[in-house]
């Protein structure tokens, strides 16, 4: 079977979506990475809940998000710290805000999607995520800020 491109990229936004959820998961359970990446590629990328189905996330796009998050976790923190308030430094950050810099922080650093792709999938990560509706103005300005920082020439510097 092929897939259409808007497949494709509903399964690429799933796989982001999903690496959020599982970096979230590996710092609050303490699980190695290989531990989360096998139970989300086994039980979650695709699952069927009573809810309803979940979109199939790309496998490559999860497991390449996955090991670049955790390869480069202290250059993307620090990235991170740079695009935050002073007062604020990324340990005092939600959870949820952490694995989320560090997913689109990965997908940044690895320059094979425009960053402003990045920025825009990731403030949609961060809605479905937000409790008020303000965090995804905040994940936008941190993405751009380290947007700009991994890939100056993409925003004509």
């Amino acid at each position: 079977m092929t897939l259409s491109n808007n497949q494709k990229r509903k399964m690429k936004s799933a796989a982001r979506f999903y690496a959020v959820q599982a970096l979230f998961q590996m710092e609050a359970s303490g699980q190695t990475v290989d531990a989360v990446v096998h139970e989300f590629e086994d039980h979650r990328l695709g699952a069927v809940y009573d809810e309803g189905e979940m979109t199939e996330g790309d496998v490559d796009t999860f497991r390449a998000l996955m090991e670049k998050s955790v390869d480069e976790q202290a250059t993307i923190d620090q990235m991170t710290d740079r695009a935050l308030v002073a007062k604020w430094p990324i340990a005092r950050i939600d959870p949820t805000w952490r694995a989320l810099f560090r997913a689109a922080g990965a997908e940044l650093v690895l320059k094979q999607t425009p960053p402003k792709v990045v920025i825009s999938e990731f403030v949609g990560v961060a809605e479905a995520f937000s409790a008020d509706g303000k965090e995804p103005k905040f994940v936008n300005a941190v993405l751009d800020h380290m947007a700009r920082e991994v890939q100056p020439e993409a925003f004509g510097r």
